[in-house]
């Protein structure tokens, strides 16, 4: 099968009925190779983290947006939440953490990011509290899960989430109230007046105005924590890297629209960690330029990321880290390139056209606002059916992440419309970002059968009137 461009999406599939899956199917998903680099660079960067105090650097903990630019001009060890939560549910070393959180009395439905990082701290007090309350008895002293070092201060720059912007105050606490914090307040786009859109309409062009003064705010914050002046300059660097490897992601995204696809939002989720929060500096340049190589590589060698891929789907939700991947495989089974996703395509540094080294604050304040729960309907819905025309999707699979009501809210108003302006199906399966326990593998199986009958029956029609 070549790879046409998605203009030739459609016509280039195979339009044959879906075909039975059975539990022994073959692996049929095709992951790139250049992904294994940036888990060597996560690996080492927590590493880093772990040992931070050793080499007596401050540590921030903080939550939601990509503050990581200014901690590194700051000569600060950061370390973001809802990253380490991610990585111990990739892991499959959540438990122990969100055990923690439970015995703390942290409820369940609680956001799971928020709920295992929340335990991590529990964890990393548990000789005091052990002692003073007897919570957390934790018999093995070496998990993951309690190897952070305490932070010196916190900050929350959460945008959309309601849970995220009361997690240091909750931090604050299980750190006995003693240690400072900063909110970086990150208002709602909601994108209702008539001049609004994506990117645009008198509401966009002030907003990202006002964070840029409390983002100034924050680095007065920092150097009073720190005792020392904030480097600019570095700022600048970092938001240079930020730049060009945000540039490479896009375009490698890009040329995912061909059918069949080169990669995968599989291979999008791999690499969320490395724009999201690592050093930025040359090593992040050149991830996504391998990255980009080689899905280049592909298209001239017509290498697929699915075999036999016959239906191209849309992934709404975050990631479910625990089954990353199971997904990749099962999806792949049915001949299912998933090729992009609301988490992946509309977040972290997704418009490098933005970033000003010159005004390095103002780019990242835009970055932050445009977090994809952060948008009213009508953004959302532009955004939505934008991607669909990009990437020739058939269908959309809806996560519905049991601990984020913010990412799964809009999810059955933009099923309605995508299908009813593009005629896209979709079904819906539960899950979690970080819990296990919320997901069930029947639920995902039957949904995703259905609707690709659905698709099936709506090509043969299709079929019958040409």
């Amino acid at each position: 099968m070549s790879l046409d461009t998605n203009q030739s999406t459609k016509q280039s599939l195979d339009l044959s009925p879906t075909r039975l899956v059975t539990p022994e199917a073959p692996d049929k998903s095709n992951r790139l190779s250049s992904t294994r680099m940036g888990g060597k660079m996560v690996a080492d960067y927590w590493d880093n983290i772990f040992t931070a105090r050793e080499r007596g650097q401050s540590v921030v903990w903080y939550n939601g947006s990509a503050l990581n630019p200014i901690f590194q001009a700051a000569g600060l060890a950061w370390c973001h939440g809802e990253a380490f939560s991610a990585r111990l549910a990739a892991m499959h070393m959540e438990e122990p953490a969100q055990a923690a959180g439970a015995e703390y009395g942290y409820n369940a439905e609680l956001c799971s990011y928020s709920r295992t990082h929340l335990g991590c701290a529990v964890l990393t007090q548990k000789g005091t509290l052990e002692k003073q309350d007897g919570i957390v008895g934790m018999a093995d002293q070496e998990e993951l899960a309690a190897k952070l070092p305490s932070p010196d201060f916190f900050v929350n720059a959460y945008a959309g989430c309601s849970t995220g912007q009361q997690w240091d105050a909750m931090t604050y606490r299980v750190f006995g109230k003693e240690l400072p914090m900063m909110n970086v307040s990150l208002p709602m786009i909601f994108g209702t007046k008539p001049d609004a859109g994506y990117l645009r309409g008198k509401e966009w062009e002030t907003t990202p105005l006002y964070v840029e003064k409390q983002l100034h705010k924050l680095i007065e914050f920092i150097e009073d924590q720190t005792k020392r002046p904030f480097d600019w300059d570095a700022l600048s660097e970092n938001m240079s890297y930020i730049k060009r490897a945000s540039e490479l992601r896009i375009e490698a995204m890009q040329l995912c629209a061909a059918a069949p696809t080169p990669a995968t939002y599989w291979d999008w989720v791999a690499s969320i960690a490395p724009i999201n929060f690592l050093p930025a500096n040359q090593m992040l340049v050149d991830y996504f330029q391998a990255v980009k190589d080689e899905i280049e590589q592909r298209i001239r060698e017509k290498v697929s990321a699915v075999q036999n891929e016959r239906y191209r789907v849309y992934f709404d939700g975050i990631m479910n880290w625990n089954k990353l991947g199971y997904l990749t495989r099962k999806f792949a089974e049915h001949d299912v390139a998933v090729v992009a996703g609301r988490y992946t395509h509309d977040s972290f540094w997704q418009e490098p056209d933005l970033i000003d080294v010159d005004r390095p604050l103002l780019g990242m304040a835009q970055h932050y606002l445009i977090c994809p729960i952060n948008h009213g309907m009508k953004i959302m819905e532009e955004l939505l059916l934008k991607r669909c025309d990009e990437y020739g999707i058939d269908g959309i699979a809806f996560h519905s992440t049991r601990t984020c009501r913010a990412m799964t809210n809009p999810q059955q108003m933009l099923a309605r419309t995508a299908e009813r302006e593009r005629g896209i199906k979709s079904f819906s399966f539960e899950g979690d970002v970080a819990d296990a326990a919320f997901y069930k593998d029947e639920t995902l199986e039957s949904g995703l059968v259905a609707m690709l009958e659905s698709i099936d029956q709506q090509r043969a029609k299709t079929a019958q009137l040409v």
